[in-house]
């Protein structure tokens, strides 16, 4: 038989049991209701008394639906306080894990009914958890939710921290997968800078490589996705996506084998490349939602930076018209939006009709520009060192005339 031990002030978790349990039978009448409040009342206690707490938390959360219905903000959220708390006296990762996925499952069940107090309902839990999977577990519940109730504006701003979470976290790679992914469809949703949902995407792609072909299959969609992303966006203008592997397998795929095509023309030739293969496959790009006029923008812009890495330095304004496809008079027009966008620093020399250029930015940077930026280094490196050498001599110099100087004067 259980010994209930009595106490002066009524136990929180009692409390919310007993309160939960009168609005559950409110309208069944004071004879009916009477016991069957006492009776979840005594129950809860037996649970207490025996440290059975997920049966305590599952007993709790049986009106949570009723409750999130007629219960104000301010009294839902000091409910699931106690509730949560719950949470502190367990003493395995495990149990842990599981009160936890009873009570995120029950707060997320109804996504759209008060979604942003349900947010931070998963964030007060999330707070109070001390093992890495249960963390991890509830904040991947709180993206789901925030994705879901369309309240992604909540869980944004946490992005920032993702690096260290993942350090404190310790997951998978299919856990980060499924992070990577999840938050780059919020940041779509949320219609955040499409930079910021290209960089998850990313992510989500570079966790596959050295993968069997069954399962690097998984990425296909989200490759493809990728890669438009990157045409469409109008302030992108370099990528690594041509390394990636899940990308690579769209080179050889029946289906998308010119949405590769596509993303190595931006990224390796010029304009005349897209406007050939534009003419070829009109249908393919406006099933994408590609834009001609705007292609054509981006890829003058990037046509000229490939011409300031490739041309020793200048350009003449005769070879940016004819690879733009420009009018004579639309030359620097050009020139000034590639430095605009920060592609390009130069300088215009209309009296000799040629663009002078300090740096540009590389569409990608591979292996190829490592070992060009290697060879600039070397030779900065030994012209400073030549530099110091002349100061030393000339000051050596200096110091030996200085020394005859005043042996002459004595």
């Amino acid at each position: 038989m259980t010994t209930i031990v009595p106490t002066s002030e009524e136990d929180p978790a009692l409390a919310v049991v007993r309160f939960t349990a009168e609005l559950a039978w409110a309208d069944a009448g004071a004879d009916v209701a009477e016991p069957q409040v006492t009776r979840l009342c005594v129950e809860a206690q037996e649970c207490m008394v025996m440290g059975r707490w997920l049966d305590l938390a599952s007993l709790m959360l049986t009106s949570a639906d009723l409750v999130f219905s007629k219960v104000s903000d301010k009294d839902l959220e000091c409910i699931f306080t106690v509730i949560c708390n719950l949470v502190s006296k367990l003493e395995s990762s495990d149990e842990e894990l599981e009160v936890a996925k009873l009570i995120s499952t029950k707060v997320t069940q109804q996504p759209n009914d008060k979604p942003a107090m349900r947010l931070k309902i998963l964030f007060n839990l999330y707070n109070l958890l001390g093992a890495p999977t249960s963390r991890f577990f509830v904040y991947m519940q709180a993206l789901n939710l925030a994705l879901n109730g369309k309240v992604t504006d909540h869980v944004t701003p946490s992005f920032k921290k993702i690096d260290s979470f993942l350090k404190e976290w310790n997951i998978g790679v299919k856990d980060q997968r499924n992070l990577f992914l999840t938050i780059a469809n919020i940041l779509k949703e949320s219609k955040s800078s499409t930079k910021d949902s290209f960089k998850f995407l990313t992510k989500y792609l570079a966790t596959f490589s050295g993968e069997d072909s069954l399962a690097m299959s998984e990425a296909k969609e989200e490759a493809v996705r990728t890669v438009i992303e990157f045409v469409k966006a109008p302030d992108m203008f370099q990528c690594d996506l041509l390394d990636m592997p899940a990308v690579g397998q769209l080179e050889k795929d029946a289906k998308y084998a010119l949405v590769y095509q596509l993303l190595k023309i931006f990224l390796t030739q010029r304009l005349d490349a897209y406007l050939e293969f534009q003419a070829a496959n009109s249908t393919l790009l406006k099933s994408h939602g590609l834009v001609h006029e705007d292609c054509i923008t981006k890829m003058r812009l990037m046509s000229l930076v490939d011409l300031g890495c490739n041309e020793s330095g200048q350009i003449p304004y005769a070879l940016i018209k004819d690879t733009l496809r420009i009018e004579d008079d639309e030359v620097e027009l050009w020139v000034v939006k590639a430095i605009t966008a920060k592609l390009i620093d130069c300088k215009m020399d209309q009296m000799n009709q040629v663009v002078i250029v300090n740096r540009c930015t590389e569409r990608i940077f591979g292996q190829q520009q490592w070992q060009s930026l290697r060879s600039k280094l070397a030779t900065w490196r030994g012209n400073i060192s030549s530099l110091i050498n002349t100061i030393q001599a000339n000051k050596a110099v200096e110091e030996g005339s200085q020394a005859m100087q005043g042996m002459a004067i004595r």
